[in-house]
């Protein structure tokens, strides 16, 4: 249930209290035999609070000396470029990491203007400097980064994720080696961490122009002469986040007409509007985390707003106000594959999360493209981004990125703002916005309903339903509808997806353990509707239920 205050402007009694934050990264120690106070990598890095104890000087520490450990035996000798978003524990953990990589005698590369750098700007310079080389192990020079943050979390946490050679959010393969060693280091008290002081660390490293490497590079992923040409009227909120000073450079360098809607950083991010719990938290994706931006839609043709590392995308349009991720994802596909992208192979496939619109297969369908499904998390991208047979990945949780205009690699992480830039192409190209076409994509496939919700479970239930076999469901319908087909590995690779996805003709659903929370999703959509919806997500809940034993 949404909280009463949803959307409304944050106030001083939700404001993080930064001092007490910095101090508890420094003074809080975490204790090896509390598994919430261990390192823990999900999906995109280890993230957690210094006031819980959760990410603190230790863990950055150990976890910067496991990613050294890790990249000498894996034969890792190029640059590592690192990077850090706006939140308060960024610059703290950012000057912990560096102080290690120095110590072993890492070659780092940091922003030349001691900036913020958002997460794509950092795949798009590890792809940059490895291009042409081979990324197995052992290949000298290859370049990897860390960027530290945790993405559209609250202000109180902290987050810090490694990406190797291949640009994107490194694999399981690397983590759990990574996430071990760390956690190894801190129950021996961090013996076995080389660190030197952050003078001289930061004297060791050197600079890279992030910004104007990415933003000069542009032109050769999206069409921005067309946006300029068509004059549209942008409107940019960085939510206070990593692309703060991208967009005005994108402005001035591609003459765009383009206003960068709230240029502040302020880590307690007092300036936006409550989530739908009532937490700050810097969703673009999400209504209420965007209120402000959708109540000035009228005085721009597109408005976009980033995340705090500016992986994620929000796409705003008078006619219709913030776009559901799912939606927009329907439209840049529609877009890109149906003419927009002519260099790119004829071949190239559709990537897409298994919890995302069944829009998208109906698009792909109708456009006669390859579409494969894979598990959640933007890893699974990665191999074909890298070379060329996914044209488009993304995830429901407005994550996504695609190549370049001739067909090779732009960024193999999320860039949120790339898609942004791709709602102002499509409508300077077609003088239709992207919810216009959603809208004849609606006309064409129908109208699917689509929600998210939580339900209640212990940390037991959790872990069975992430080992659940498709023969532990054993209900044969689901909201009226037989069921066609019970998944626990996803379709396009076969990859378990650590949970079920359950599918009739027109509705599905799929649940996950949370990685932070006593509860599990429960992801469904209808072509029938909103009461059809309703009943899928009932029923979900039932043979969930039943599948784990009640």
């Amino acid at each position: 249930m949404a909280d009463p205050r949803a959307g409304q402007p944050a106030q001083p009694q939700d404001l993080v209290d930064l001092p007490h934050l910095v101090t508890a990264y420094y003074t809080q120690l975490p204790d090896p035999g509390v598994a919430d106070q261990q390192v823990v990598f999900g999906t995109s890095g280890h993230r957690g609070s210094s006031l819980d104890t959760a990410f603190n000087e230790w863990h950055i520490l150990a976890t910067t000396q496991a990613i050294c450990d890790y990249r000498k035996q894996q034969g890792y000798d190029g640059p590592l470029f690192i990077g850090r978003d706006t939140h308060g524990l960024s610059e703290p953990a950012w000057v912990t990491a560096l102080e290690v990589l120095a110590a072993n005698d890492v070659t780092v590369l940091v922003d030349s203007k001691d900036r913020y750098t958002p997460t794509p700007a950092v795949s798009h310079a590890i792809i940059r400097a490895n291009r042409g080389k081979a990324l197995s192990s052992g290949q000298g020079g290859l370049a990897d980064g860390i960027v530290v943050t945790p993405s559209h979390n609250p202000p109180s946490d902290g987050g810090f994720k490694y990406n190797p050679p291949h640009g994107g959010p490194a694999d399981s393969d690397a983590t759990s080696v990574i996430a071990a060693r760390a956690n190894e280091l801190i129950g021996v008290g961090l013996d076995g961490v080389r660190r030197t002081p952050f003078a001289k660390a930061r004297a060791a490293a050197s600079s890279y122009d992030f910004m104007g490497t990415y933003v000069d590079d542009l032109p050769a992923v999206v069409d921005l002469a067309a946006v300029k040409e068509a004059g549209i009227r942008i409107g940019a909120d960085p939510l206070g986040g990593a692309s703060v000073d991208y967009w005005a450079e994108i402005a001035t360098r591609h003459d765009l007409d383009l206003t960068v809607v709230n240029p502040l950083v302020d880590a307690t991010w007092r300036f936006m509007t409550l989530d739908w719990d009532g937490k700050i938290r810097m969703d673009c994706s999400s209504p209420s985390a965007m209120a402000s931006l959708v109540a000035e839609k009228d005085k721009y043709q597109i408005a976009t707003g980033n995340d705090a590392d500016s992986d994620r995308h929000g796409i705003v349009t008078p006619d219709a106000g913030l776009l559901n991720p799912n939606h927009y994802l329907a439209v840049a596909i529609q877009y890109l594959f149906g003419g927009g992208r002519p260099g790119w192979p004829s071949g190239a496939q559709i990537g897409k999360t298994l919890v995302s619109s069944s829009m998208i297969d109906r698009v792909a369908a109708a456009l006669g493209k390859p579409m494969v499904e894979v598990p959640v998390g933007f890893k699974w991208f990665v191999p074909g981004l890298i070379d060329g047979s996914f044209g488009f990945g993304g995830e429901e949780s407005a994550g996504a990125s695609f190549l370049r205009m001739d067909g090779t690699t732009w960024t193999t992480d999320k860039d949120g703002i790339i898609l942004a830039l791709l709602a102002s192409e499509i409508l300077a190209r077609t003088g239709r916005s992207p919810s216009q076409h959603y809208a004849d994509l609606v006309a064409q496939h129908g109208d699917p309903a689509y929600a998210r919700i939580d339900a209640p479970a212990t940390r037991e239930q959790k872990a069975k339903l992430a080992e659940l076999a498709a023969d532990d469901v054993t209900a044969t319908e689901l909201a009226g509808e037989p069921i066609t087909a019970k998944l626990t590995e996803a379709p396009g690779n076969h990859a378990r997806i650590g949970g079920l996805k359950v599918v009739t003709e027109s509705a599905w659903f799929a649940a996950r353990p949370s990685g932070t929370e006593d509860v599990y999703k429960i992801y469904a959509e209808s072509f029938q509707g909103p009461e059809h919806l309703e009943e899928v997500q009932g029923e979900a809940k039932l043979v969930v239920d039943a599948a784990l034993g009640g």
